[in-house]
């Protein structure tokens, strides 16, 4: 079993959802409504405070707060006080939460293709960097604000832990393990599935 593949403590409770069974139901149930992930991308970037997530993000102030709660009880963000008088919280990506950085990075790459005509953000990558140490001493974010004279911009591929080789569409098959269902969808009953 390779390293992505290895079970992680559960951040939130497994849920029964309508249709197929399926992990990506299971994430979108948590992230995937629209001001969760770009509230995710803005803690990603270095803003861990309410303020900067709402300017950034664009969301009205009552259903951002909303989402932070939500992504703070699934495990995705924690709250860390940064002021006692008044109480005061910044959000940080938990474990949970950063390994939620290639999703972002998927999503900018498929705008950046699909959707704009120019690059309003760029992801580099900068070899070498401390990538555990955004700076402030725990690891949530990017390292750099600036990149170094060694940055290039990111050109990430999907590569297989197992045998090295880069991922294209046409070398994946489906294997439906969920019981009950295959690729088209439930299967009718049959006594060897009692």
């Amino acid at each position: 079993m390779s390293a992505a593949q290895e079970p992680h403590a559960r951040t939130a409770r497994t849920v029964t959802l309508p249709g197929r069974p399926c992990s990506a139901a299971a994430a979108l149930h948590v992230v995937g409504e629209k001001w969760a992930l770009l509230a995710v991308r803005e803690i990603f970037f270095g803003n861990h405070r309410f303020e900067a997530i709402a300017r950034n993000t664009g969301a009205p102030r009552d259903r951002l707060a909303v989402r932070l709660r939500s992504l703070e009880q699934a495990g995705v963000v924690e709250r860390r006080p940064y002021n006692e008088r008044p109480p005061r919280y910044e959000y940080h990506l938990t474990d949970s939460g950063r390994d939620l950085a290639p999703v972002i990075r998927a999503l900018l790459d498929w705008g950046d293709r699909w959707v704009r005509e120019d690059r309003p953000v760029v992801m580099l990558h900068e070899p070498g960097a401390d990538t555990d140490d955004p700076g402030d001493g725990r690891a949530d974010g990017p390292v750099h604000a600036r990149a170094s004279a060694h940055a290039h911009d990111l050109d990430a591929a999907w590569i297989c832990r197992t045998c090295g080789e880069e991922v294209v569409m046409n070398t994946l098959t489906v294997d439906v393990r969920a019981p009950g269902w295959d690729r088209s969808g439930p299967r009718a009953s049959s006594p060897s599935d009692s």
